[in-house]
């Protein structure tokens, strides 16, 4: 069994939580980005704001303005921000390649939390083939009792 299929296999019972720098993963560059969601909808709002403004009044380009923002906020960036990170852990999935390369660029982190309450993270520096094979063997390691 590779890594990453022991990797999936926590992540499938929620042992092992994946984190993803959505910022980054969400840029262009990324083999996950998507102009689409990123680029026109602002654009639509700011040209249906300037519209407002010419044909009526700046009164209402600044309220069509003030509304876009609240529904970009509100509703748009959610889902963009949970798109962003199933594509990414899909990706980074996919492939111990694409996992490798997302850690080793900063993208990716691993947090998990062992029944005792110790909380283990692993980032950047640390090798994550290392924390998934220790949060294996902890796991897997019978609770000490405190008698003697």
């Amino acid at each position: 069994m590779s890594d990453l299929d022991r990797l999936k296999a926590l992540l499938d019972a929620e042992r092992v939580k994946l984190g993803v720098h959505i910022r980054r993963m969400n840029s262009p560059g990324s083999p996950v980005y998507n102009t689409w969601e990123n680029v026109w909808p602002p654009a639509l709002l700011l040209t249906a704001s300037f519209g407002a403004t010419a044909l009526v009044h700046f009164y209402l380009g600044a309220a069509v303005l003030a509304v876009g923002c609240w529904w970009w906020i509100a509703r748009v960036l959610p889902r963009i921000r949970d798109g962003v990170f199933d594509r990414s852990a899909a990706y980074a999935l996919a492939s111990e390649q694409h996992f490798q390369a997302l850690w080793g660029s900063g993208v990716l982190s691993l947090y998990a939390k062992l029944p005792d309450g110790t909380e283990l993270a692993a980032t950047k520096r640390d090798n994550w083939r290392d924390f998934v094979r220790r949060l294996e063997a902890l796991q897997a390691a019978p609770p000490e009792t405190g008698a003697a």
